[in-house]
């Protein structure tokens, strides 16, 4: 039996295939691993579903394969594929004496697989319908409608044509209809990217972009071209917050856990939510409407040898900061692994950049659509700041907030901002202790 490709989620028709486990001839059982494949920024590893000798495989590193698609065939043992594979050798043989009308069918039908080809065109029905294998109440309506069943790829035994067959044609001329009305507007065509010889002015070396980063570079490109952006900046004083953290960190470590500042972060960005929750929602462009969501479902970007990776960690409002810790260090080290299934990159509310680890200060990190804003982190660093008419030393963390300003405002932005400053400045000690 051949082991296809299953349907991977919403959203997760395709894939690429960046490890290949198997070979031909190998002996393996249900459930063993057969590929990994890399799907929206996530490597799954896909199963096999049956057990026997591997008689073909039909996939390499590097090919994009997409859901139903076959990835190897498996017999029950050498000697039984064998005598399987025989019977597709006899294929051509047992079509060939089919009668006439039907192979005429097939091979009149063969150019509509391949888009390329002259796209098909309703014919006049003839009498010629009669004479293709097919039940009488398929050619009357092939009769009514104008359809020439010879252009029409039958898929049952011996190639009569099933309702399934008509449909799926009707279906391919639909298609063919509507392409001139694609042509009809070459201003949005894409104009194709100028290729440069830059060897001409030294020496270069060339590596192919990844998966993961072409991904990145297609979102990329699709929020910053569709999206409004707009970037506000302040400093928050952690310097209370920080101590916070000292205190409680060794007991926190004594429950398996790294009391960093983002967790404080996670749960100050709740609170600001929601006193402002359309910072919390989603433009639906088709229906014209803000989604406000019930949920806070938090994206922490990762950054990792592959590029930038953003699991969620949901519902933040109901953790506790031990929680919050566990859940970061586990999800952080699943993506370095690449082993962030593709349900964990979805459903994002608001998404966290925190580049503080790295270094730096301000940044203009874009809006993770379909979010309507993002928060970027920068290093926090001791400055010289007045207080009280005196010049005090405090930990200062410089924030930028990047928002849609097709939902938001600036006067909302800069309310938000001033709110996430104060949760994180005031800090209740009670929600930190164990």
């Amino acid at each position: 039996m051949d082991v296809k490709l299953p349907n991977l989620g919403e959203g997760a028709d395709s894939g690429t295939v960046v490890t290949l486990f198997v070979k031909e001839g190998d002996r393996i059982e249900k459930d063993q691993p057969v590929i990994e494949l890399e799907n929206e920024k996530a490597v799954a590893t896909i199963p096999s579903t049956a057990s026997g000798v591997i008689t073909k495989v039909f996939v390499k590193t590097g090919d994009k394969i997409s859901a139903g698609q076959r990835i190897i065939s498996v017999g029950e043992s050498g000697g039984a594929a064998a005598a399987a594979a025989e019977p597709r050798k006899e294929a051509p043989a047992k079509r060939a004496a089919a009668p006439a009308p039907v192979a005429a069918a097939e091979t009149q039908s063969a150019p509509e697989e391949d888009e390329s080809e002259t796209e098909p065109s309703v014919a006049t029905a003839t009498q010629s319908n009669g004479e293709v294998a097919a039940a009488p109440s398929i050619r009357k309506m092939a009769n009514d409608l104008g359809i020439d069943l010879t252009k029409v790829r039958g898929s049952a035994h011996g190639g009569r044509i099933v309702l399934a067959d008509v449909r799926a044609y009707i279906a391919r001329l639909i298609k063919a209809a509507e392409k001139p009305k694609a042509a009809a507007a070459p201003a949005e065509a894409k104009p194709a990217p100028e290729r440069i010889d830059f060897s001409k002015w030294g020496e270069v070396s060339k590596k192919p972009m990844s998966s993961l980063r072409k991904v990145i570079s297609r979102r990329m490109v699709e929020s910053a071209s569709t999206i409004p952006q707009v970037t506000q900046f302040d400093d928050a004083d952690v310097t209370s917050l920080n101590e916070l953290r000292k205190k409680y960190a060794a007991a926190y470590e004594k429950q398996g856990a790294r009391l960093t500042m983002t967790p404080f972060v996670l749960k100050a960005v709740v609170a600001a939510l929601k006193q402002h929750p359309i910072f919390n929602s989603s433009l639906d462009e088709a229906a014209e409407e803000i989604v406000y969501k019930e949920y806070y479902h938090i994206g922490m970007a990762v950054d990792t040898e592959a590029g930038l990776i953003v699991p969620v960690i949901r519902d933040v409002n109901k953790k506790s900061l031990l929680d919050l810790s566990k859940e970061l260090e586990e999800l952080a080290r699943k993506a370095r692994e690449r082993r962030v299934s593709t349900e964990e990159l979805k459903g994002g509310t608001f998404t966290i950049s925190n580049q503080g680890g790295i270094g730096g200060a301000y940044f203009t990190p874009i809006v993770n659509k379909p979010e309507v804003a993002i928060l970027g982190l920068g290093r926090s660093v001791l400055k010289p700041v007045v207080r009280n008419n005196a010049i005090e030393p405090r930990m200062m963390l410089p924030l930028g907030l990047s928002y849609d300003h097709r939902v938001i405002d600036g006067g909302t932005a800069a309310r938000f901002t001033v709110d996430l400053v104060k949760a994180l400045e005031n800090f209740p000690e009670n929600e930190v202790k164990l």
